[in-house]
């Protein structure tokens, strides 16, 4: 166990987590591994029964504002995810025939995709879960990846500013549900 990492689960909080490439190489880069990625959150979200306020997936890292899960913890979520997308980046960089270009990780010479913990941030209050979804759709225009948070797809944006159905299911509707303090006047 490490000294000093300390996780609060069980108060039935928001989480907004980042998790980080290893080296904060551009392994989330192209499209395709931003897609995957995203394909397998929401496999994850499925089997793990968690909800899903908002994402972002930048080149490096990725930013994620959720509920617990009912199933595990969100440190199991985020080992499934992390996992999961490793293992199928790696088996498509050993098949040439799936586009060996777009998929670069080598297995056997860059065996880390990911920086081994995450950081969870506990958002308790309604002020902190605007400002975390706020932080997370401003992040791609702040890198210059677009000049607008509606240009970055790869993001939960669309669904709160048009409502369009993106790779991962938002459950924004869900957050009165969820234990939100309000913020101190």
């Amino acid at each position: 166990m490490t000294r000093g990492l300390h996780r609060y689960y069980g108060a039935q909080d928001l989480h907004f987590i980042t998790g980080s490439c290893y080296r904060r190489e551009a392994e989330l880069g192209t499209p395709p591994r931003r897609d995957l990625f995203l394909q397998i959150l929401e496999q994850v979200r499925k089997r793990y029964g968690f909800v899903v306020l908002g994402y972002v997936v930048m080149p490096e890292h990725f930013h994620l504002l959720i509920s617990e899960p009912e199933k595990g913890t969100p440190s199991t979520v985020m080992q499934v995810l992390k996992q999961r997308f490793s293992r199928k980046v790696r088996r498509r960089s050993r098949h040439p025939s799936l586009q060996a270009t777009l998929w670069t990780a080598d297995s056997e010479t860059d065996p880390d995709i990911w920086q081994k913990r995450f950081y969870d941030f506990n958002v308790w209050s309604e002020r902190k879960r605007i400002e975390k979804l706020r932080y997370m759709h401003r992040n791609p225009v702040k890198r210059g990846l677009v000049s607008q948070p509606d240009l970055w797809i790869w993001s939960s944006f669309r669904n709160y500013a048009y409502g369009e159905a993106g790779a991962v299911q938002i459950n924004q509707w869900q957050v009165h549900k969820l234990k939100l303090r309000r913020p101190a006047a």
